[in-house]
């Protein structure tokens, strides 16, 4: 189950890249982009006005918090292996279980040693991994719950099914209309082909959706397809 830990204050900063040739026609206000230090600029300024604009967000440091390092330490324990080792190969393999690999082939690689499917460490690995990711950032639910009555939603996350099932069962994944995984889609951010596929599944042209994310390279990718990227930070 998802939970809430205590989290800092978010600053967010805009996105570098070009606006694409497609806007949104005169009847549609798009979300802004020159964010300030509150969730509040995201409001238009006619509050009468019906915004149709998109909300894409990323999951993991944007709401949800960092994995807890002692969350991690406990997996290197059920690896086997010592807590930097295991943190290195955690990553090194982990473009591929994003993509939609099967858990017990990303752990074998991890371990480096071959399991099965139903393989007691597989288990405890997926569900550990899903609990470190799972702790919900104060500052992030606060900010669904303000873009949520004046925008729509949706999600985009790189993220293996484990922990997609996971978001997908939690109450406030209803305040998303679509929700996007890297591993239902076989594409990865900052991949162009994932944002490409993310606007016909939002019916929506690049000016209509502003993306937000923790990295600077998704953003990037997303600013040059034209759509309004920002760059999501945790104040430290």
């Amino acid at each position: 189950m998802l939970s809430n830990r205590e989290g800092g204050r978010w600053r967010r900063e805009r996105g570098t890249g070009r606006r694409g040739p497609h806007r949104p026609p005169p009847a549609v206000r798009s979300p802004r982009t020159d964010l300030g230090e509150h969730v509040t600029a995201f409001r238009p300024t006619d509050q009468g006005e019906t915004v149709t604009g998109w909300m894409l967000l990323d999951y993991g440091e944007v709401i949800s918090l960092p994995q807890p390092a002692e969350e991690v330490a406990a997996m290197a324990v059920l690896a086997g292996q010592d807590p930097g080792v295991f943190r290195d190969r955690y990553w090194l393999h982990r473009d591929p279980y994003d993509r939609g690999q099967a858990p017990h082939l990303y752990w074998s690689n991890v371990l480096g040693r071959d399991l099965a499917a139903d393989d007691p460490v597989v288990a405890g690995l997926n569900a550990a991994d899903v609990a470190s990711w799972s702790h919900l950032a104060p500052a992030g639910l606060d900010m669904l719950r303000e873009l949520s009555g004046r925008h729509r939603l949706a999600l985009l996350s790189n993220a293996p099914e484990p922990l997609a099932a996971a978001i997908d069962g939690a109450p406030w994944a209803a305040m998303f209309a679509h929700r996007f995984y890297s591993c239902r889609l076989a594409l990865a951010k900052p991949d162009a082909a994932i944002f490409e596929r993310v606007l016909r599944g939002l019916d929506a042209d690049p000016g209509q959706v502003t993306f937000l994310d923790d990295r600077a390279v998704n953003v990037h990718a997303a600013a040059a397809l034209g759509i309004n990227a920002v760059l999501y930070r945790a104040q430290p």
